[in-house]
């Protein structure tokens, strides 16, 4: 096959699975992870359901699919974020604001995949080398993870004043004294 048929055929591939996961993406926002079928899907993606099923074996595969690529785009998000401040509290800050707007709750089976268990690992490797040498006594890598982990609070916060207060909560924790 030519090169430009190959091209063109990857194309439409990846054009129907961005509008199938564009699709599941409203149908969640509307009526939660538990409204998705492929019916639903297939019908404001464009697609007919058998082409549906060509992509994707059933919802849990498009949820997944859909939140492999919403955790993709807030570690972008993140990195551009450093790129353009090189500041690690922009970064956190940035951070908890996801985990506010995109709460673990709602989506605690999808959390469970092996997909984010790697996204949060990168996250941490991520901060960790940016932290820098901000405490003597405790590892960077463990001082990632403490903020991670922290921040992922904000998930159940009231009101983004809350979550910038468990940022500074957090941001005081990381330069904490030793023994303070």
């Amino acid at each position: 096959m030519p090169k430009l048929w190959n091209d063109s055929i990857a194309t439409h591939r990846e054009a129907v699975r961005d509008a199938v996961l564009d699709a599941a993406a409203a149908v969640v926002a509307e009526r939660g992870l538990t409204g998705v079928t492929m019916a639903e899907v297939a019908q404001r993606a464009g697609v007919g359901r058998a082409t549906l099923y060509k992509y994707f074996a059933d919802v849990e595969s498009i949820l997944i699919a859909w939140h492999q690529r919403q955790v993709a785009d807030h570690l972008q998000q993140l990195h551009e974020i450093w790129e353009r401040t090189g500041r690690i509290d922009d970064v956190l800050e940035s951070y908890a604001f996801i985990c506010y707007e995109h709460p673990a709750s709602d989506a605690r089976d999808l959390h469970r995949s092996e997909h984010v268990s790697h996204a949060r690992e990168h996250l941490v490797e991520f901060i960790a080398e940016r932290l820098g040498e901000v405490r003597v006594d405790v590892p960077p890598k463990e001082l990632a993870t403490y903020c991670v982990h922290a921040l992922q609070a904000a998930g159940a916060v009231p009101s983004k004043a809350a979550v910038r207060r468990l940022v500074q909560v957090t941001l005081d924790g990381l330069r904490g004294q030793p023994g303070g």
